[in-house]
């Protein structure tokens, strides 16, 4: 602090490497992706100390890439994916299959997620959470991605999500998703609010309009992941600590990196471990 500048200064949280003092509960990374080979992704969540992942498929695998050409090839199908294009056939059945395989290979560490097509009918979708999700044995719908200001397409997912006893919904909520469609997001939650929605990537740029959002509306959740503003993550927690649930969005971020961020704005103690995991495990019946 120079001299002269009275500003108060927050302290910061010291932070230390990751303690086992959570016996009770289980560490939950609420977010991340398929990796190419698995077990890269398993030396990842070990090192971080998480027990468990969601795990969602993937088309995209910027961890296979070895140079800049090659990771442009994966950010296309990234930025196809995100941009709700992701219908190509072959692509997703792929897909499809490396999620079944890694949930089959690693029960005790992955809880696998069911990805739906958003182009399709009420009916054709209420079909395909019957048979791709609850038929699969999956915990939950994600990681769902409409098109930039179509985030509307979602409620038929939702209606049948609410069919099946309240499934977890989790929507991408970085770029491109826009603040519109947060706002879409959480009217449609307010209709369906036997069912979690999770906006990830706290939103995105957009972050402290669905930190607002998330306040005004119970069944909205905000999963932490990517967060490029650390006092964006203090906030959220801060303001919702019931339903904000760390994630790394592996590969794209880091299970040892997210952990420590979260760990950085709490204290040891019950809000902590639900972040890190409570939260998350209770709404899928852990």
């Amino acid at each position: 602090m120079r001299h002269g500048d009275r500003t108060p200064q927050r302290p910061l949280v010291p932070l230390h490497p990751f303690p086992s003092d959570q016996e009770n509960s289980l560490i939950i990374d609420a977010h991340s992706h398929v990796h190419d080979p698995v077990h890269s992704h398993l030396a990842l969540l070990d090192e971080a100390g998480v027990d468990r992942a969601v795990l969602f498929g993937t088309r995209p695998h910027p961890e296979r890439a070895t140079d800049l050409a090659s990771l442009r090839r994966e950010m296309s199908v990234l930025h196809e994916t995100i941009g709700g294009r992701s219908d190509a056939p072959d692509g997703n059945r792929a897909a499809r299959r490396e999620l079944d395989a890694a949930c089959a290979a690693h029960p005790d560490r992955f809880l696998g997620f069911g990805k739906v097509r958003l182009d399709l009918t009420a009916q054709q979708i209420a079909a395909e959470v019957e048979r791709e999700v609850v038929g699969r044995g999956f915990r939950g719908i994600g990681e769902l991605t409409p098109p930039p200001d179509g985030a509307g397409q979602i409620e038929p997912v939702l209606q049948a999500a609410a069919d099946h006893r309240g499934l977890p919904v989790v929507v991408h909520g970085f770029a491109p998703t826009t603040a519109d469609d947060l706002a879409t997001l959480a009217g449609l939650a307010r209709r369906y609010p036997t069912v979690p929605l999770v906006i990830s990537q706290l939103g995105g740029l957009n972050w402290l309009t669905a930190i607002e959002l998330a306040r005004q509306t119970p069944n909205v959740y905000l999963e932490l992941s990517t967060a490029h503003i650390i006092f964006a993550v203090r906030l959220a927690i801060t303001e919702v600590p019931e339903r904000t649930m760390f994630g790394s969005d592996a590969p794209y971020g880091d299970p040892v990196l997210a952990r420590a961020t979260v760990e950085r704005v709490t204290r040891p103690g019950t809000l902590r471990d639900r972040v890190l995991g409570d939260t998350i495990a209770e709404l899928l019946g852990l």
